[in-house]
């Protein structure tokens, strides 16, 4: 394998491929491939070569492990959880009341949803209103309260790496815990870890993917 394998960033709910900036920065001239979910403008899903490892934040993770790609090498899993929304048999995710509220909200004042959200992560920069695509926003925020990844995490073939925020306000320790185990490599930061720590991130990326080309991961 390559030993600088191209990485498909996939991003969560309520932002877009910018979420990847500061991490592409430290990254350098690595090849990366940028999805984009349409939530502020026009969608993209960008063409693959035949290897890579995919690198999901929050639902994008949850995205990357719901692929069934044979050309896809690795996850790199930043901020991620294998069930978003909680139920009998996972108490650790967020209320299904606080998912259908942002639901029912969404259809009257996508703007303030988002926001809200948003801020809920750690956000600092404005929700684009002016591109605000109301119809996949609500496809995403219906994928992040339904969507379980739980049987994918465990019948996994490729490697994965697990990065996660101690102060994450959003995705706890806990549901860290419970859809990952312990294997979870931690830092101090919270829910926006591609933004707030792109160095960390980036280092570990690069150990990780030095591990798949010596065999090691």
């Amino acid at each position: 394998m390559n030993p600088r394998p191209p990485l498909l960033l996939c991003h969560g709910w309520g932002f877009d491929a910018s979420v990847w900036e500061p991490l592409r920065a430290q990254l350098g001239d690595w090849p990366v491939h940028a999805m984009d979910a349409g939530y502020f403008g026009a969608a993209c899903q960008p063409g693959l070569p035949d290897a890579y490892v995919a690198v999901g934040h929050s639902l994008g993770a949850m995205r990357c492990m719901a692929e069934r790609d044979p050309r896809c090498r690795g996850w790199v899993l930043i901020n991620g959880f294998t069930r978003f929304s909680a139920a009998e048999d996972w108490p650790q995710g967020t209320p299904l009341r606080v998912l259908d509220r942002m639901i029912a909200r969404l259809r009257a004042d996508p703007a303030a949803v988002v926001a809200e959200f948003r801020r809920r992560c750690g956000a600092e920069t404005a929700v684009p209103h002016a591109q605000l695509d109301s119809d996949a926003l609500a496809g995403g925020l219906l994928r992040l309260r339904d969507g379980d990844v739980r049987q994918a995490w465990a019948a996994r073939t490729v490697a994965a790496l697990v990065l996660a925020g101690e102060a994450d306000a959003l995705v706890g320790p806990a549901l860290s815990h419970a859809s990952f185990g312990e294997d979870i490599q931690w830092c101090g930061g919270g829910h926006l870890l591609p933004l707030t720590h792109a160095e960390w991130c980036a280092g570990q990326i690069r150990r990780f993917t030095d591990g798949l080309a010596a065999g090691k991961t």
